[in-house]
């Protein structure tokens, strides 16, 4: 049923797309008129080509996004853009353009695009100019709010990061346990106090063997995620049938593929009581009097130690390329009073915690606007209009 007021109307009668213009970029010149790809501002030209405002979308390539340009622009030839909005509200038709599965118009080739004759006979819900403007401008305050959200977990991120560098190097000490300099640094930055230990002899390997073939979740550490359930992850078995050669890893240990390790994919296995990785896989754990593992876990994935790693598998005698545990356990790590140790990992802890909790309020907040957004475009949501809904 068509809201009262309302018409349906095909998208080409309310937003004309047009295909952007080829720029190569030996003949951009420099000045400070945006040039929008199928990705977003791409660079910068002296001249436009599209007046402001003006609604853009990825014709191949990049397809899905929508970006709203409030300036005169620039569209290039791998964008649609809407030459003629018919007299309709132009950050309207943005959100119209963003409520699109622009997948299912995709064009049944090898490259993904869309086509804009495709596009333009689709039927879309068309309210008066009126309630456009309103809709627009709800939707707008929603995304004022994602934004200032996004700001402050990318804030979140940038001091948390500061903040690990600081603790796990010693350069800023928590209450208790000293001040930076004081006590004196030794040559390789840290405070006196601190050892500098081989991980070799805080921690041992692990090759338990899955002999049993115990009905347990095969594991691939991510660069990213840790550990994680590999058939999940990866939505696909990409592991071996037989898996009675697959290692053991238990709750509370380390594991990372010794041809990968440089990436970063070192983890912590904290998931499962038990899970089993691939043979190429070294696991070990680590003494519990000696080391707390939350805070060995933060100094392995650290942007040092990625380069330590890095640097390790280059010189390692094995021609796969692989760090496996002989060499691994001869790289040294720094090593304050467990005491301290334990406090650096529950400072970070709390830190990563309220990362996911904007994380967590950042998605709520996009999944309120989209179900919104489709209520209001569709009109099973009115708005109010000078006194009258």
């Amino acid at each position: 049923m068509v809201p009262e007021g309302w018409s349906i109307k095909k998208l080409g009668e309310v937003g004309e797309l047009q295909r952007g213009f080829d720029l190569p970029k030996e003949k951009r010149k420099k000045g400070s008129i945006p040039i929008i790809s199928s990705g977003g501002v791409t660079g910068y030209h002296d001249t436009p080509k599209a007046m402001a405002p003006g609604v853009v979308t990825g014709r191949y390539g990049s397809i899905g996004d929508v970006f709203y340009i409030d300036q005169d622009y620039w569209p290039l030839n791998t964008a649609l853009w809407v030459k003629d909005f018919h007299g309709n509200d132009e950050k309207f038709i943005y959100y119209l353009l963003c409520s699109f599965n622009f997948e299912k118009f995709s064009d049944k080739t090898g490259v993904p695009g869309v086509n804009r004759n495709d596009l333009h006979s689709i039927k879309v819900y068309t309210p008066p100019p009126s309630e456009q403007v309103k809709i627009a401008k709800i939707l707008s305050t929603w995304d004022e709010a994602i934004t200032y959200k996004k700001q402050l977990l990318a804030n979140s991120k940038q001091q948390k990061k500061a903040l690990m560098q600081q603790l796990l190097t010693g350069k800023k000490r928590l209450p208790g346990f000293g001040r930076p300099g004081k006590g004196g640094y030794s040559r390789k930055g840290l405070p006196n106090e601190w050892d500098f230990e081989r991980i070799g002899n805080v921690a041992e390997e692990v090759a338990d063997r899955n002999k049993g073939c115990e009905e347990v979740p095969v594991l691939s550490c991510s660069k990213y995620d840790g550990f994680v359930d590999s058939l999940k992850y990866f939505k696909k078995k990409v592991y071996s049938d037989d898996t009675s050669n697959y290692k053991l890893i238990r709750c509370g240990e380390f594991g990372f593929p010794a041809n990968h390790v440089e990436e970063g994919s070192i983890g912590l296995q904290s998931t499962h009581d038990k899970g089993i990785v691939s043979p190429i896989y070294v696991v070990f754990r680590v003494d519990p009097s000696r080391i707390d593992p939350f805070f060995l876990y933060k100094v392995l994935k650290s942007d040092h130690y990625r380069q330590v790693f890095s640097a390790s598998t280059s010189a390692s005698v094995d021609r796969r390329g692989s760090l496996r545990w002989k060499q691994f356990s001869g790289i040294k790590v720094p090593l304050p009073s467990m005491e301290e140790q334990k406090s650096i990992s529950t400072v970070i802890q709390l830190a990563e915690k309220e990362e996911e909790l904007l994380e967590y309020s950042l998605d709520r907040l996009r999944s309120e606007k989209k179900a919104l957004m489709q209520q209001l475009l569709t009109g099973k949501r009115r708005v109010t209009i000078d006194g009258a809904e």
